[in-house]
């Protein structure tokens, strides 16, 4: 899909990831290098007795199981300046265990919703970027993504800046609430105040899994 960009800006493009352009993008400085986007992939006694290099390994790992990718890109001129993690919900063991989740459904520790549910757990947008509907589109792409490889429901958790206002960007990786809204995202719980738990369901007759796309 593109985007018709203001102030000359190229079209927006998106597309399932590929690790060399992952890599390109997290670059070798700032929080993405550090966290790899495996922060809500592993339990809090796994972060701490990780690296940056593990961390990294094991999301490229991720590109070399035979799965779906586990995230989409948005692409400005050919050059990757956003991201957005989604996987199964199974996927992210930090997320069962949150309050955020949790306050929503006590039961998904137990019942985490298989292959059915998946979540949008992060987005990186390039600094010079922001504010260019980068994370709209990434957004989108993250959904078709998880309704084309068999998602029945895909979550979100962002932050809401309206209960938040002191939020910056390091704070916001989850999204906004105003982003998920717009996308058709309907709030099933806003018990920690300042953060929601958004789902939107496949549309009835969406197609499933696509042969050979990842």
């Amino acid at each position: 899909m593109g985007l018709a960009e203001p102030h000359g800006q190229a079209a927006l493009t998106t597309a399932a990831a590929d690790w060399p352009d992952v890599e390109r993008l997290f670059g070798v400085r700032g929080e993405p290098s550090r966290c790899w986007c495996r922060f809500f992939a592993l339990t809090g006694p796994e972060w701490s007795a990780s690296t940056p290099e593990q961390r990294k390994d094991q999301l490229r790992a991720k590109f070399d199981g035979g799965g779906p990718a586990p995230g989409v890109l948005a692409f400005r001129g050919g050059d990757p300046v956003g991201w957005c993690a989604v996987e199964p919900r199974g996927c992210y063991p930090r997320i069962l265990r949150s309050k955020v989740l949790t306050a929503a459904d006590p039961e998904v520790v137990r019942e985490p919703g298989g292959d059915r549910v998946w979540s949008v757990s992060c987005f990186v947008v390039s600094p010079g970027h922001r504010r260019t509907g980068v994370a709209r589109e990434l957004l989108a792409a993250a959904v078709g993504h998880a309704f084309g490889h068999g998602a029945t429901v895909v979550e979100g958790y962002p932050v809401d800046p309206a209960q938040r206002p002191k939020a910056g960007p390091a704070d916001l990786y989850h999204g906004t609430l105003g982003l998920f809204l717009a996308a058709g995202f309907e709030v099933v719980s806003d018990a920690v105040p300042g953060r929601a738990v958004v789902r939107l369901a496949a549309p009835s007759g969406a197609a499933g899994p696509k042969a050979g796309s990842g």
